[in-house]
């Protein structure tokens, strides 16, 4: 199992909430979950750039959380989220 780190800042919040409701089953179509989302971010070492939302994804393998986001059935949605604001996504692993 691996994680990915989504970090948003949402600037755009209708291109975000039109993302919300394709998430869920992008995601499932890869068999990926949503293990934690939050807008309660702190830094409890160092100074980082604190993102307005953190989510952590699981997926089985690296491989599969790479077939998620390139997906071309799914670029549509991948497109709502991106331009919801700023996106950055962290494999871990």
């Amino acid at each position: 199992m691996v994680h990915a780190y989504v970090q948003l800042t949402i600037t755009n919040p209708d291109s975000f909430a039109a993302y919300r409701e394709k998430a869920g089953a992008a995601l499932a179509r890869h068999g990926a979950q949503v293990v934690q989302s939050s807008r309660d971010l702190s830094a409890i070492e160092g100074t980082p750039d604190l993102s307005e939302v953190g989510v952590i994804l699981s997926f089985k393998d690296a491989d599969t959380a790479r077939a998620w986001i390139n997906d071309p059935s799914l670029a549509e949605t991948h497109q709502l989220r991106r331009d919801a604001g700023t996106c950055n996504i962290t494999l871990l692993g």
